[in-house]
């Protein structure tokens, strides 16, 4: 079956990253020297490869116009650093300095980087990409999401439980080099690996325009 970004909240896009250049296996070895960790943030300032695949065509025109990377991370699940991840929305973005403004919050800190949650008008405009180095399946913890779900807002436990229960979950199986775009308000979940193994994947966020009274995006590229 299909699914589209906008009606779904998800697409699957395979062969963004080719083989035939050995352009997975170049990420991979940029981002090999990154030590165990359930996530790695801020990976547009320290690796300048992910720097330039984020701002490259090849990703802005899979998106659509008037969008910018804002937020970078990497995650791995291996056998040293395997975890679950419950039913959640990404509600938070990461932001260079705090500056209390009303509609934006709760605050919190992540590896040292400020992160609020924005008005939902935000979110509804963003759009992740999630590029795929590794082949992934249920066996080592593809994500797993609810469709739909990302046109019901901003939800609570109880709407989270509701949601669940009225629509059934699609696994998203990846090979090597697949993208998958999402929205933030995406229901998503993903469990432990019962196969670990790598399951590398570079979590991108982009955005449209600027933050109210001050607020800058934490990684957004000049």
């Amino acid at each position: 079956m299909s699914y589209t970004l906008d009606q779904d909240g998800f697409q699957i896009i395979p062969s963004v990253l080719t083989d035939s250049d050995s352009e997975v296996e170049t990420l991979r070895m940029a981002l090999s020297s990154l030590g165990v960790a359930p996530g790695h943030r801020n990976l547009m300032r320290h690796v300048p490869e992910i720097a330039a695949l984020a701002g490259s065509a090849k990703i802005i025109n899979l998106l659509g116009p008037g969008l910018l990377p804002v937020r970078s991370i990497f995650f791995d699940k291996t056998p040293e650093a395997n975890w679950l991840v419950p039913w959640h929305q990404d509600l938070s973005i990461a932001v260079k300095r705090r500056i209390d403004v009303s509609g934006y919050g709760p605050w919190s800190t992540k590896d040292g980087v400020p992160h609020v949650q924005p008005p939902v008008e935000i979110l509804e405009t963003m759009v992740t990409i999630r590029l795929h180095l590794d082949d992934c399946d249920e066996s080592n913890g593809a994500l797993r999401v609810i469709p739909g779900s990302h046109q019901l807002g901003r939800l609570g436990a109880a709407d989270i439980i509701n949601a669940r229960s009225n629509q059934n979950e699609v696994v998203c199986s990846m090979h090597a080099g697949d993208a998958l775009l999402m929205r933030p308000l995406l229901l998503h979940a993903s469990s432990e690996a019962s196969a670990p193994a790598h399951r590398r994947v570079i979590h991108l966020e982009y955005a449209t325009g600027s933050l109210a009274s001050g607020l800058e995006w934490a990684e957004a590229l000049s």
